[in-house]
């Protein structure tokens, strides 16, 4: 029996588990991390819509019952594969910085760092709100059905009196202390935090979208919403203008190839190192027979932290927007310089620190390298990402967000949505890789990936997180290939974060045997990730596997910290 043989065998022996939800189909799936917003994309595909409808309506969708995460003001990266011509592209549609923004922006007048929360909620922090455009442009080249419809669900959540779910909840928790004035008159109405249980009624965010329904995508960029945006990121001490929103556009590239054990991945390029910090990881481990180990071994997580604190190093030290400074992407997955880095682990050896190798060596155009300043990674924790699947086998998985939870903590007054805090994405120390700098992509950890066998797609799977973002792919790469479990069991099971210079330790979930198996080697997780802003678990995965030997049969599973869910038809 074949790898994917087993890896297909094993999804018929799924159990229900109510933490995890997941389903089957065969003419479509949908899979987000709010449930309304799955029932928003699978509404699409029962109209006789494709992945792309069903994509776009559930990024709207989620604008109205996961603000605190995504919505009108935010950026994302979104992978589309077209079945029927074997086509795969990236459509970047990440926030730029404003034209006239300065390598010291987020420095003071005696010549320090303004600290994180402060730049985060100030106007400056704002990069040009981008998602819509991305929808636009896939709406104009892979979707069939017509704007009024794949908005529909969105406006009729935002006219409700939509649900507040337990992330509303546990968010305000952790996040109030964000929240602008207007902003707070909707979230933390008469000064009580909306909890769990609470209806939430939105009649701005409504006429938002009945604007964007009646003039189309391109009124955040030049009608009436764009006048609000402006106005309202001056009023907060920004630079942003009308010629910024206007001359912003989406880039079509084509991604970045890599493999995995014989499976093809496709994954985004720069300026999201999410692409190149999990195609570094799968080569790395790619060269080690990692199965032979229990799947909750100490030995199989300290080769997975190993791999990622290899590649996070090299990601501090070289990826940042192309455009500004070249990346040796070659060089990173260069079969030498991987076995180079490989001889820096061992399932034998301590934790310890890792630092970055020197992968211009092994890169054909070999760049004059200029020593940069490494700075901290302030990159938001939370994300979002969903994914959908057609009849046809078109996929289209997206991974969008606002940065921080809640943004900037600006609404947009009379139009009930938050601006994102994408530029304190860049490094704030000028001279630094990821420097502010004007028309500049922040760096982006964000990783929507789709994986092929013999020229067909198989699984496509992304998550929130972050930095953390590549390790919950990883990890759940490696539970399907490697360890054939099945999609929902990969999804669920337990994963570990480490910094390459172990100052941030997370896990979420090992027991208390293999943590001291673990600690044995020198790694002290910290288990109060819920400190730094995010749940504890690490990453909330979404995906969706397709059997092409099986009349295109769909696996899905939905991770289970969120309200999210898998539905196929």
């Amino acid at each position: 029996m074949t790898n994917i043989d087993k890896i297909f065998e094993a999804q018929k022996y799924i159990e229900p588990d109510e933490e995890l939800k997941g389903d089957t189909g065969y003419y479509g799936m949908v899979a987000s991390a709010v449930e309304e917003a799955t029932d928003a994309g699978n509404e699409m595909l029962k109209k006789g819509g494709n992945a792309f409808d069903a994509m776009i309506a559930v990024q709207l969708a989620l604008a109205v019952v996961e603000g605190m995460n995504t919505g009108i003001g935010s950026g994302g990266f979104i992978l589309c594969h077209d079945f029927k011509n074997k086509d795969t592209k990236v459509v970047n549609a990440h926030p730029k910085a404003p034209a006239a923004l300065r390598p010291d922006c987020f420095i003071d007048e005696n010549g320090q760092e303004i600290p994180f929360d402060e730049r985060s909620t100030h106007g400056m922090s704002v990069g040009i709100p981008s998602i819509m455009k991305g929808l636009k442009y896939v709406h104009e080249n892979y979707a069939s059905l017509p704007l009024e419809t794949l908005i529909d669900p969105a406006i009729r959540l935002a006219e409700s009196e939509v649900r507040v779910h337990s992330l509303w909840e546990r968010t305000l928790e952790l996040f109030e202390h964000r929240l602008g004035d207007e902003a707070r008159k909707m979230f933390v109405p008469d000064g009580v935090k909306l909890k769990e249980g609470d209806r939430l009624r939105q009649p701005e965010l409504e006429k938002t979208l009945k604007t964007i329904r009646d003039n189309g995508f391109e009124d955040v960029y030049t009608g009436e919403i764009a006048d609000a945006i402006i106005d309202t990121v001056k009023a907060h001490g920004g630079i942003m203008n009308h010629q910024d929103l206007i001359n912003y556009d989406v880039r079509i590239e084509e991604p970045l190839w890599s493999s995995y054990r014989g499976y093809d991945i496709a994954l985004p390029v720069p300026p999201s190192s999410g692409g190149i910090g999990t195609a570094m990881q799968l080569k790395i481990l790619e060269q080690l027979d990692i199965s032979q180990y229990e799947a909750h071994s100490a030995e199989k997580y300290h080769l997975i932290a190993q791999a990622l604190q290899l590649a996070m190093a090299d990601d501090a030290k070289y990826i940042e927007d192309t455009n500004f400074k070249p990346a040796p992407l070659d060089g990173l997955l260069h079969e030498d310089y991987i076995k180079e880095r490989l001889g820096q682990m061992s399932a034998d050896r301590n934790a310890e620190e890792k630092t970055a190798g020197n992968p211009w060596k092994y890169q054909k155009d070999r760049h004059s390298e200029q020593e940069h300043k490494v700075s901290a990674d302030n990159e938001g924790l939370e994300t979002t990402h969903f994914t959908a699947v057609d009849q046809w086998g078109n996929i289209a998985a997206c991974t969008t967000s606002i940065e921080r939870i809640y943004g900037s903590g600006i609404m947009v007054p009379g139009y009930g949505f938050l601006l994102n805090n994408h530029l304190t994405d860049f490094s704030p120390a000028p001279g630094s890789v990821n420097e502010p700098n004007g028309n500049k992509y922040p760096k982006s950890s964000k990783s929507p990936t789709i994986m092929f066998h013999e020229g067909k797609p198989f699984l496509t799977l992304g998550s929130p997180g972050a930095a953390t973002i590549i390790a919950s792919v990883v990890q759940t790469i490696v539970n399907v290939i490697d360890y054939n479990m099945p999609i929902n069991d990969a999804i669920k099971d337990q994963r570990v974060y480490v910094m390459p210079d172990l100052s941030k330790q997370w896990e979420d979930g090992l027991d208390d045997a293999l943590l001291k198996e673990l600690s044995d080697r020198g790694y002290q997780f910290n288990q109060s990730f819920r400190e730094e802003g995010a749940d504890t678990r690490i990453g909330d995965v979404q995906a969706i596997m397709i059997d092409h030997a099986n009349d295109r049969r769909l696996y899905g599973g939905a991770d289970f910290p969120r309200p999210g869910d898998a539905k196929g038809l």
